[in-house]
């Protein structure tokens, strides 16, 4: 599943959300996904200035006092290969073949170009 980053401004942004944290992370949504059953042992991808740029495992779901829903995650977040996702309102659902690998432990990727400019490099076939 992949969900925006709203109102990180950087990685470090989306990184500082997770710092210190031991405790499993809650996002809060107003509806309950659709698929939700089969998400649980997934991950939610985080998309971050038009790419995917890390994920967090969903532990599971929970109803909140005032109906909303809490979306249960890893207090880990784990940087992925940043691949090109255009920004979009409610949940997508991301299949395991379409999902960027994770970032190796130490592995540098270098300067990242912007997810729209990369996103049009591969169109081109350039990247």
């Amino acid at each position: 599943m992949t969900k925006i980053a709203f109102g990180a401004k950087s990685w470090d942004d989306l990184a500082g959300w997770y710092r210190n944290a031991s405790e499993p992370k809650r996002l809060t949504t107003r509806y309950l996904p659709k698929r939700h059953e089969e998400m649980v042992g997934g991950s939610l991808y985080w998309i971050l200035n038009h790419a995917l740029v890390g994920r967090s495992e969903i532990q599971g779901f929970s109803k909140t006092e005032d109906g909303r829903w809490h979306i249960v995650l890893e207090p880990k977040l784990i940087r992925t290969h940043p691949q090109p996702k255009r920004a979009h309102q409610g949940w997508r659902y991301l299949t395991e073949d379409k999902a960027p690998r994770d970032l190796e432990e130490g592995e540098d990727i270098g300067d990242v170009l912007p997810g729209k400019l990369a996103g049009k490099l591969e169109k081109l076939g350039l990247i």
